[in-house]
């Protein structure tokens, strides 16, 4: 005599709902640990950006007696592509330069401080009018300029460093009649950026207006040719 055993579909199915809530528990552990590990990775990137400007604040200019009947541009600094790039610069030792990664100026500083010399030039109210060059601009002079340094360094105290050269161009004379170097270290009071900043502020506000000063006592020294009337 034969016996068959018949299997229970009961069985069957009770071992395949185990076998699913195994698989989906599984799947919901691997789920969580992504979303765990997204939202580190998240909080990791999360740190802001900062970005500083410089506060033009030009002297208080004294009223001329006789304005300098000439038109100024003033033409883009020539720069290392550090000061054409928004990041902020630090010195390590004598001769290695790096950048803040989080730390940048508002604009690249080579056009912030060519800013900054427009401003200072037209609030000395000493010239007939100072522009940007631009396509269409015309001037009867063109201040040029080259930033060699704008950053941070401890040497040994912490200092803001700024050095820049600017000269004027004659273009009818195709010569350039005026040149004058500034070089400066600002100590900084304090050890972090914001501090650097401000001390840079003030080194290259006064920078820029002892340039502006030179170039005003180069036209007193030479006054300008006018043009007779009817010609």
């Amino acid at each position: 005599m034969r016996i068959r055993l018949q299997k229970q579909p009961g069985n069957d199915a009770k071992k395949q709902r185990e076998k699913e809530q195994r698989v989906l528990s599984h799947r919901t552990q691997i789920s969580a640990l992504l979303m765990l590990a997204m939202l580190v990775a998240g909080c990791g990137a999360a740190r802001p950006v900062k970005y500083y400007v410089l506060d033009v604040n030009p002297a208080p200019a004294n009223s001329p007696s006789a304005q300098i009947p000439v038109t100024l541009l003033v033409g883009r600094f020539i720069a290392s592509h550090l000061y054409h790039d928004d990041r902020l610069v630090y010195g390590s030792g004598p001769v290695q330069l790096g950048t803040y990664e989080y730390d940048r100026w508002a604009e690249p500083a080579a056009d912030m401080v060519q800013d900054m010399l427009v401003t200072i030039l037209r609030s000395s109210r000493q010239f007939q009018s100072v522009s940007k060059v631009t396509g269409n601009a015309r001037g009867e002079y063109v201040v040029r300029g080259h930033l060699y340094s704008m950053y941070g360094v401890d040497q040994p105290e912490l200092v803001a460093r700024f050095s820049i050269q600017l000269e004027l161009y004659d273009p009818a004379s195709r010569t350039t009649v005026w040149s004058q170097i500034y070089t400066h270290d600002e100590p900084v009071q304090g050890k972090n950026v914001p501090a650097i900043v401000e001390a840079m502020d003030r080194n290259v506000t006064a920078g820029l207006q002892q340039l502006s000063t030179g170039i005003t006592q180069y036209f007193v020294s030479h006054p300008p040719q006018q043009a007779e009337p009817g010609k």
